[in-house]
């Protein structure tokens, strides 16, 4: 599962919800939304259509039929009881297994890239809390669904029957070997990163089909749309991203493995982007930011640009990396930055800054820390902070960004440095 993209990241930051637009109603498939009650009327009903209105649409998914399957579909349902609270937020959530849920801009993205046909079979790889899989539904004729971990499969396959997602087929077993016995798929949507795309998924799709993955090093992955022209793939880098790795056969075949005990920043300075794209590498789920090239960075070629002009509105991006606080005892984080026009957020902690987001090794247990920007300045100014790593991270998320206040921030050379326990 993706974790997360535009408001939030990996594990759990929290987003921004407010305005509206009329979003059409488009035909359904019954069955996939027959619960003994109606969903249009249930208690989560506003805050749904609020995330589709906010978290969906106004963030760049345009295709109806998604929509409406996202504003239809009960998230809450696929998720803890204590995290319900959090269904509707753009958010990835923990479900067990050191797995999570991801937030729903990255679920109605990808489901948008797979161009989906009502006649489609499309094959996940990750079911997870089986949300996707319920987003899919309606929108195609049949889906086929691989949980590695039991206990996940079960739970999904449990609630995805309880919500009489009749089209939904699961099992348990390694998505890296696909679904043989029920190849060829239209399409396939893996919701897990392996380091490379693994091939019995390439065999397994039909020509002129389309699979949506992401793939890469563990903290330096590229979700790719590709489509099977003549055996061969044509590929399209999208975005940046962080998900969850794939276990099992992709795992085993790891062949760059991160090392907490000496994290760091990948483009630091913005420097590298995505082919044919202005999009940095490495840097993940962007709020409006543009990456700039007018001779003014200060260094390099390039910085970031992040400006906000409604209070509480995210404009921030970020990166994860590992840090295992057994080894680092603090890090210390640097940048560049100038500003313009600072005003305030909705809450008066709403100032420009660094947040780290510290996990534990079961993503389970985290801690947010936060070191706001104290210099407010027209030309480039140095900052340097510092932050104590629990004992217990083995694992970060760095946020850089407005935090919800006005104004405008322009970012350089983000660099962390770690302190040993010695």
């Amino acid at each position: 599962m993706w974790q997360t993209l535009k408001n939030t990241c990996l594990y759990g930051f929290l987003g921004v919800c407010g305005g509206g637009i009329t979003l059409p109603v488009i035909a359904r498939q019954p069955t996939a939304l027959s619960q003994g009650r109606s969903l249009q009327s249930d208690r989560y009903t506003v805050a749904r259509e609020r995330m589709v209105r906010e978290d969906i649409a106004k963030s760049g998914v345009t295709d109806v039929r998604v929509l409406e399957s996202m504003r239809m579909t009960p998230r809450h349902e696929f998720v803890s009881t204590a995290q319900r609270p959090l269904a509707y937020f753009d958010m990835s959530l923990p479900i067990g297994e050191r797995q999570t849920i991801s937030g729903p801009f990255v679920v109605a993205y990808m489901t948008e890239q797979l161009d989906l046909k009502p006649t489609d079979r499309v094959l996940e790889i990750g079911t997870g809390s089986g949300y996707q899989a319920a987003i899919l539904s309606p929108l195609v004729g049949t889906v086929y669904s691989i949980e590695i971990h039991e206990v996940l499969g079960r739970r999904a396959r449990t609630t995805l029957r309880r919500l009489k997602y009749a089209n939904v087929v699961t099992k348990i077993g390694d998505g890296f070997m696909g679904w043989k016995e029920k190849a060829p798929f239209d399409k396939i949507i893996v919701t897990c990163s392996p380091e490379k795309i693994p091939l019995p998924l390439i065999d397994q799709l039909v020509e002129n089909g389309i699979m949506i993955i992401p793939v890469g090093q563990r903290y330096e992955q590229t979700l790719v749309r590709l489509q099977k022209k003549e055996g061969k793939l044509e590929r399209i880098d999208l975005v940046p991203s962080l998900f969850v790795p794939m276990t099992g056969h992709a795992e085993e075949r790891r062949e760059v493995l991160p090392n907490g005990k000496n994290p760091g920043l990948a483009n630091s300075g913005f420097e590298e982007c995505l082919p044919n794209s202005q999009t940095p590498s490495a840097w993940y789920y962007g709020r409006q930011e543009t990456l700039l090239e007018n001779g003014e960075a200060a260094l390099g070629q390039r910085h970031l640009l992040l400006q906000n002009s409604e209070p509480g509105r995210p404009a921030h991006i970020f990166q994860g990396f590992p840090i295992d606080g057994r080894a680092v005892r603090e890090i210390t984080i640097s940048y560049q930055v100038r500003s313009l026009q600072i005003g305030k957020g909705r809450l008066s902690e709403a100032k420009p800054g660094v947040a780290i987001r510290f996990f534990d090794e079961r993503r389970v247990r985290s801690t947010r820390l936060v070191a706001p920007l104290r210099t407010i300045s027209n030309e480039w100014q140095p900052v340097t902070s510092s932050i104590l790593v629990p004992n217990w991270s083995r694992e970060a998320i760095l946020q850089i960004g407005l935090m919800g206040a006005t104004g405008q921030i322009e970012i350089d050379q983000v660099e962390i440095m770690a302190a040993d326990r010695s």
